[in-house]
């Protein structure tokens, strides 16, 4: 009987009870088996009864994911009991071989304990899910049952005097333990759910935000297996695959996660610090707000990281355990048993089980996974604490800008730059260094564990090996602070060059005209250059940082072992060998992350003082005087109970919407009069310097009257009215406001969410909710209703009277998507006077009782400032009785006040009705009778022109039409492409995807130069193959010197002799070491620099390409292309192409050899691993599909949920005071934590996705180490090659997860790429011609005879033409003039003229040659234009007269003398070199205008063309222009295109358009004369 439950060994009566039932062994083992049957028949048939029902039933939901008290201590302790289980296992399974025949009865109890404990858990987890406590009364009985045998158990042994020194006994011992403190948690979930023995259970709700459905982070809410393993991610990247991730599919936040919850934390330890000092002047410690609000997290992580670090001290030491162990497992002793025999079986010590190499493979694999576990569990920990850290600071940040006093920021103390560096900048590095702080203190623990056990192994030399480390660290750091500083450099030229890239964009047309593209891609060029400069010398250090990084460990390495043969006595084993090479590895990150560590602490520091002086710095008053009494500051997310006593009003207040007549009064002050608003007494008011701005101000408001406010630029008015609103600085003097009549107080839409009862104090703080529209418009990220309505209940009736009173009818039906298109900094971009209009509109439709505009006349035209007096104030607003005051300079308006304010130099001049005025102050009535007639005559001026506001729109509808026409060529391309994807399954969507984008990979490494990429190839694939070298050297050098083990037998008078020749022999093994080693170092140097010098390479050609594809273009792409879009190559993705992709590509080609090499290594020593090693391909190949699919939508989302978070922070910044008008702060608050939180959940859920990776690659990793350990066991190979395999099995568990993120990295990285070279396939503009420049004559054209045969002209090949068949014949030296209304094609034909459109049909033939035939170069330099918008660039007035430097200083002289500009240009520092800023913005638009009339009269060219030229400038300058047109260009032919008939009237030939055809062709006076001429009814209509 082979099996046998208490064996059969010769002479033992196994079965005998003489004794007494309990002292049998086998029978007090067959008695632990009880619980455990019992335990898997009763809970079996619940289980199955659950699933099924479960399966029927939909999945349930995780709402009821309750945990019973003491959950997670269950869980761990459950782990423990498995372990220990395991553990009980293996001494069974080894004291089995011990014994003659089988002793079942050793390892059987144990397993089923091992299948009732998963069980157990199993069975746990169902009933929490249910939420069905009874059935826990199962466990209970299980642990009562398990406690007492293994007590008996315990007992027997104590008896037999068995002791800690057998570890069957300390087993025992440790399950009677664990098992009582399951009985215990049993106990406490009993006491407080009181599900049995109690009369009434408790009931139990789920937590607040597992009820909230939104709610899809579920981390906090899992079983701990489930946090452990990220097992919930499940689906979701799962899913990802078929649909991509999008904002609803991640949902909401938890509430312990919101940034609300923690800027509430980080507050209060905040405040709290400010209350416990007694120096009220020194500030609050943030890092001790910090510490006290996420102190315990980082302690929680740090735990972790520290067993993490423990446990990864077990991977050497059990592979120098296996490897001493494997040769001589064969002989065990089997001497030393005597003594151990108790019970009839054997008993062993626990240090005989570590000598078993099957135990240490599985110890291996288990320390492995644990270690793993708690590292990522570590790192899961520090970013979600990081991440509640930025959303608290964020959030603190926020609530302090709505604080800023507005002298902060008009002063230039706080600049909007400063407060996005703040939002951008300084809370990620907060958050990142929060990240990487357990490492601060889990390093150097680390590294001095990892010291000292290397002295365990390896004696003094192991002291050098880490001296070369230590030495090298600080190398290493300074190289990190190196890097720094070059990617400022960097930073700084890539911002100028970006600048440059923009002017050429932007005055591409003018570029192209003049044929000027060149010169001006050379300047970027030429920035570029300085760019790359300082980007080689970036490559150059971050190959340094590689450099040091791969050669550290093999010097350390060298030095250790080189030193050891000579030094030691005792020759190096394979064993100790290998475990110090796994030790060197694992040494090696610490020293390298910690330069990173070190460098982001110094950061945080920076930041962190930054922070803090931010928060110190000044606030706006306190507004309790605005409202008469002290109003309660509003919190946002706290709700209060308010008394009962004012809902009868409100509601009354509600239903009384229009109960305008009969308002109810408040008992007034003493000191406000009946009709008064606003009072101001002795007012004198600062914009925070001592000085006063505003003196001696005394002024009243009237109540439902119209206010207005004038004096000089500069006199103060808009302080006034900032004054009244409370933002200046009071140095004395009061403003007192009125109270207002109850029932209109609900007219404030925004009042409240929620609650309909309102405390007084909270009325009081919305009535002054003052609708305030600034001189400078400002406008936020949203559509343009959004941007009307801001944030009141939508009146359509209401919404119509003032969208028609701001006359915005118009521009909203130009705009693509009406109302709802978006406007603001990343919509579309409005002219000043629609941008403007819009914020008038707000202040109308807003509901509030005064209204103050700030001169809303500025940037309208006369016809729109009349319509918006007429309708929007006097009548829209007086209708209302609404107060108003309005700041204006334009003085006709004044008879239309009720009341006048006259300021001079910061006081009140007059004070009263136009009437008072008049008679009191006859000389300052006078004056404005003066101002007003040359108003008047302005006015007539105006109305000739075509008005502004129809050129603003003009614009408009230019931009949206040649971008409809590229949006209709995209949606037709979409249409397609969608309809390929529905003929084939899901599984072609899918498999798009997933793919790799091998294609863009491939174009990056060609721009990158063959030479470089071989160079890279080659020396990488040399270096690993090197690095295995030295690695299988040694393992020959340390297994060849293997003593046999007679020697020690026969005596030891051999052994001297023997050693001089074995260490002779032994040393014979270092020069080929050193050899190795040096050449690994060596080519270690050149890999670096390759790849790094590849991607400087690559980046070179690409952006050179880029920018001579898209400067070369025609100008049709210009037309469709957004701006934005092309600057977005240049920024965004130039910089990823410049530095982000050479170290992604760096790390995946070495991880991924790294482990192919590994896995090379472990098969060439273990063949049979290869059997093992197809499902763990296949596991992993799914693993790394889905995960980069899924990454990759996060990795979006995140993106694109940072956007609007930074430009919320800059926009509140930019129109504090009117939010803080308005009184929206609270609504500003709840938007900026609605997007912080979404910004942090798909950060959230983007870090949780690389922790699930992560986990699964790293037991993957576990696994391989397990196979490698079990197959080198079984075929037991020489041992040294068994130390290579396992020590190269321990690296792969390093590097498989960065294989992944790698390729997600670069998949997403290869994006840009991508885009940019989209770019590179457009068409360049045919530069060539078919004639030769030599054919052309030098003084080409000379007499500027022009003849139009038959044209036909269009935009693009897919367009209509735009000019059907048009002749005409322009004589030398002829005024030609052309008009037609808008769309005629008039502009069109100028384009022709410079073949900068496609001319398909007829001819320009011009002094004799065709104009197609020429090079465009030639062409376009021998012709003039004047542009209708001036177009400067930066620079000197020399580069913008004569970018070509081709012309003397004279020329340009007469030049600037014929456009009036020459005593302008001389009075400039520096004359002809004098400074030009962006886009010219230093002259004004006149000015620029003649600038380019300059410009063309330097090109002395006999044929000028005005393209609408003088449409953008005033009378004066235009008078110039013709003059100078006359008599400068009197022999040259001006072809003039006209928008404004009345400037034609003298032409010699006018060409009149109408869609595309030419209708009219004659002399002015003939044309006139006829009556029904098209010609005549445009001058008739405009006149």
């Amino acid at each position: 009987m082979a099996l046998s439950f208490c064996g059969n060994d010769r002479g033992s009566n196994a079965y005998s009870v003489d004794n007494g039932v309990l002292d049998n062994g086998c029978f007090v083992d067959a008695l632990n088996l009880v619980p455990h049957v019992f335990l898997l028949f009763i809970t079996f048939p619940i289980l199955f009864i659950g699933w099924g029902s479960q399966s029927s039933k939909v999945q349930i939901h995780h709402n009821t994911w309750l945990h019973f008290p003491g959950h997670n201590l269950r869980w761990i302790l459950t782990f423990t009991l498995l372990f220990v289980h395991v553990c009980e296992i293996a001494e069974g399974i080894v004291s089995n071989t011990q014994m003659e025949s089988n002793h079942l009865h050793l390892f059987m109890p144990a397993l089923m304990g091992f299948i009732a404990a998963t069980t157990s858990v199993v069975y746990y987890h169902n009933i929490e899910t249910a939420n069905f406590p009874k059935l826990l009364l199962a466990l209970f009985i299980y642990w009562i049952l398990a406690f007492i045998t293994k007590m008996i158990k315990l007992w027997k042994f104590a008896e037999a005097s068995l002791g800690v020194q057998h570890l069957r006994f300390c087993i025992t011992a440790l399950l009677v333990v664990l098992y009582g403190l399951l009985m215990a948690v049993e106990i406490n979930v009993i006491r407080v759910r009181k599900y049995v023995f109690f009369a009434n259970p408790q009931r139990v709700k789920p937590p607040e935000d597992l009820q909230d459905l939104g709610v899809r982070f579920l981390q906090p809410f899992v079983n701990l297996l489930s946090k452990a393993t990220y097992w919930w991610m499940n689906p979701l990247i799962i899913g990802a695959h078929k649909r991509p991730i999008e904002l609803k599919k991640i949902g909401k936040l938890p509430i312990a996660m919101r940034a609300l919850t923690n800027y509430l934390r980080l507050k209060d330890s905040y405040e709290e610090q400010r209350q416990n000092t007694e120096d009220p002047e020194k500030s609050p410690s943030i890092w001790k707000s910090m510490y006290r609000a996420f102190g315990g997290s980082i302690l929680l992580s740090s735990t972790f990281r520290y067993m993490a670090d423990l446990l990864g001290f077990a991977g050497p030491l059990c592979i120098s355990g296996i490897v001493e162990h494997l040769n001589n497992s064969t002989e065990i002793d089997k001497t030393n048993k005597t003594g151990n025999m108790t019970f009839g079986v054997y008993f062993m010590s626990s240090t005989e089980l570590l000598q078993n190499t099957s135990v240490l493979a599985v110890l291996l694999f288990l320390a492995l996974v644990l270690q793993r576990t708690f590292l990522q569990a570590s790192y899961y920990v520090t970013i979600e604490t990081g991440i509640n850290l930025r959303g608290a600071l964020l959030a603190m940040i926020y609530n302090k800008i709505l604080r800023l006093s507005t002298s902060n920021m008009s002063m230039g103390e706080m600049t909007l730059g400063q407060i996005n560096n703040l939002v951008a900048i300084e809370t990620n590095q907060l958050m990142w260094f929060l990240f990487l702080c357990p490492n601060l203190w889990a390093m150097p623990v680390q590294i001095i564990m990892g010291v000292i056990l290397l002295y365990y192994l390896l004696g003094d030399s192991a002291l050098i090996g880490a001296g070369v480390i230590l030495l090298l660290a600080p190398v290493q750091y300074l190289i990190a602070t190196k890097l720094a500083d070059t990617q400022k450099s960097t930073l700084d030229y890539s911002t100028d060059r970006l600048k440059k890239t923009t002017e050429i964009l932007k005055g591409i047309k003018l570029l192209k005209l003049y044929a000027w593209e060149n010169i001006f891609c050379d300047r970027v060029e030429e920035t570029r250059g300085k760019e790359l400069t300082s980007l080689k010398t970036f490559a150059l250090y971050t190959s340094m940082s590689i450099f040091l990084n791969a050669a550290i460990p093999i010097a350390a390495v060298l030095a250790t072992f080189v030193t050891h043969a000579y030094i030691e006595e005792v020759r190096l084993s394979p064993a100790k060998a290998f475990a110090s090479l796994a030790l060197f590895h694992i040494l090696v990150t610490p020293l390298f992350l910690l330069s990173t560590v070190v460098r982001f602490a110094v950061k945080a520091l920076v930041s962190v003082q930054k922070l803090s002086e931010f928060l110190q710095s000044d606030e706006i008053g306190d507004d309790s005087w605005r409202n008469g009494d002290m109003s309660m500051p509003l919190e946002v997310g706290k709700k209060y109970k308010y008394q009962g006593d004012t809902k009868a009003i409100n509601r009354k207040g509600r239903y009384r919407m229009d109960n305008y007549e009969q308002p109810m009064r408040r008992q007034l002050r003493p000191t406000e009069t009946e009709d008064v608003a606003v009072q101001v007494n002795d007012g004198f008011f600062t914009w925070g310097s001592n000085l006063s701005t505003l003196s001696d101000i005394n002024i009243r408001i009237p109540t439902g009257q119209l206010t207005m406010i004038v004096g000089q630029v500069g006199c103060g008015k808009s302080s006034l009215l900032l004054a009244m609103l409370g933002e200046m600085q009071t140095i004395s003097g009061k403003v007192f406001w009125s109270k207002m009549p109850d029932c209109e107080i609900l007219f404030d839409g925004n009042i409240s969410g929620h609650d309909t009862e309102l405390s007084h104090e909270d009325r009081s703080k919305n009535r002054y909710s003052v609708a305030y529209a600034t001189q400078k418009s400002w406008l936020l990220n949203a559509t343009v209703e959004e941007n009307i309505t801001f944030g009141s209940p939508f009146n359509k009736q209401r919404y119509k009277a003032v969208i028609d009173a701001c006359s915005l009818q118009p521009d909203i039906d130009l705009l693509p998507f009406g109302d709802q298109t978006e406007i603001g900094e990343r919509g579309i971009n409005l002219s000043g006077g629609q941008r403007q209009r819009i914020c008038v509109a707000r202040a109308l439709y807003q509901n509030t009782n005064i209204v103050f505009l700030d001169d809303p006349f500025s940037a309208l035209d006369i016809h729109l400032s009349d319509h918006l007096m007429q309708e929007g104030i006097l009548k829209f607003l007086q209708d209302d009785k609404r107060t108003l005051v309005l700041v204006t300079h334009k003085l006709q308006y004044l008879i239309h006040a009720d009341w006048i304010i006259a300021m001079k130099d910061g006081s009140v001049l007059r004070e009263g009705t136009l009437k008072d005025i008049q008679t009191h102050d006859v000389e300052l009535y006078e004056h404005w009778k003066t101002l007003m007639n040359r108003h008047d005559q302005e006015l007539e001026k105006d109305t000739e022109l075509e008005s502004q506001t129809t050129l603003e729109r003009k614009t408009l509808r230019r931009a949206f039409y040649s971008r409809e026409a590229k949006n209709q060529i995209d949606d037709e391309d979409e249409e397609e492409e969608v309809e390929e994807d529905e003929d084939d399954n899901m599984s072609t969507t899918t498999s798009r995807r997933s793919k790799i984008p091998w294609k863009m990979c491939c174009r990056y490494l060609s721009s990158g130069g063959f030479l470089m990429v071989f160079l890279m190839v080659s020396s990488k694939l040399a270096k690993h193959s090197v690095m295995v070298a030295i690695d299988y050297w040694l393992a020959a050098w340390t297994s060849s010197n293997q003593i046999p083990a007679d020697y020690f037998v026969n005596g030891t008078n051999y052994t001297k002799n023997y050693d001089a020749t074995q260490i002779a022999e032994h040393r014979s093994y270092v020069p080929v070491f050193i050899i190795l080693c040096g050449a690994a170092i060596a080519l270690c140097l050149i890999t670096s620099l390759t790849v790094e010098f590849l991607g400087v390479a690559a980046a070179t050609n690409l952006h050179h390409d880029l920018l001579n594809k898209i400067i070369h273009a025609p100008i049709r792409f210009f037309d469709v292309t957004p701006l934005g879009q092309i600057l977005n190559r240049f920024s965004a993705d130039t910089n990823i192409i410049d530095q982000h992709i050479p170290p992604t590509l760096e790390s995946l080609t070495r991880s991924t050899l790294l482990c192919l090499s590994a896995i090379g290594v472990i098969a060439f020593v273990t063949p049979a691993f290869l059997i093992a090693l197809v499902p763990l391909a296949v596991a992993f190949y799914f693993i790394q599909k889905y995960f980069r699919v899924a990454s990759k939508d996060l990795q979006d989302l995140d993106d694109s949920t940072q956007l609007p978070l930074l430009c919320h922070f800059s926009e509140t910044a930019e129109g504090l005071t009117t939010i803080r008008a308005f009184r929206h702060e609270a609504r500003f608050k709840q938007r900026m934590l609605e997007l912080t939180d979404t910004n942090n959940t798909a950060y959230l859920f983007l870090s949780a996705a690389n922790r699930w990776l992560e986990v699964r690659t790293d037991y993957l990793g576990a696994v391989i180490v397990l196979t490698a350990a079990v197959a080198a066991i079984w075929t037991s190979s020489q041992s040294g090659l068994v130390g290579l395999g396992l020590t190269y099995a321990l690296t792969v568990t390093n590097y498989l997860n960065w294989v992944v993120r790698n390729l997600a990295d670069l998949e997403v990285q290869m994006a840009a790429v991508k885009k940019v070279n989209s770019f590179l396939s457009t068409e360049s503009e045919n530069y060539e011609g078919s004639m030769d420049v030599s054919q052309v004559p030098e003084d080409w054209p000379q007499h500027g005879e022009i003849k139009i045969h038959d044209l036909c002209v269009r935009y693009d090949c897919l367009l209509k033409p735009v000019l059907k068949h048009v002749n005409a014949h322009i004589n030398p030296g002829q005024k030609v003039g052309i008009c037609g209304r808008t769309g005629s094609g008039k502009s069109s034909l100028s384009l022709a003229f410079f073949n900068m459109v496609d001319v398909f049909e007829g001819k320009i033939v011009i002094d004799g040659i065709d104009i197609c035939k020429l090079p465009l170069q030639t062409l376009r330099s021998r012709l003039s234009i004047i542009l209708q918008d001036p177009v400067l660039f930066s620079g000197s007035i020399r580069l913008n007269l004569d970018p070509e430097c081709t012309c003397s200083d004279d020329r340009l002289w007469e030049a600037l003398e014929i456009a009036q500009l020459k005593n302008m240009v001389k009075a400039l520092p520096g004359g002809l070199d004098a400074v030009v800023t962006e886009g010219g913005e230093n002259f004004s638009v006149g000015q620029r205008q003649l600038f380019c009339l300059a410009r063309a009269f330097v090109r002395k060219s006999s044929i000028l063309i005005m393209d609408e030229a003088t449409a953008s400038i005033d009378m004066a300058t235009e008078n110039i222009l013709q003059k100078v047109v006359m008599t400068a260009f009197a022999d040259r032919t001006v072809v003039t295109i006209a928008h404004l008939v009345s400037s034609i009237l003298e032409a010699e030939q006018v060409l009149v358009f109408s869609s595309g055809i030419l209708v009219e062709c004659d002399s002015a006076p003939n044309l006139l004369a006829q009556e029904d001429s098209l010609f005549s009814i445009l001058v008739r209509t405009h006149k």
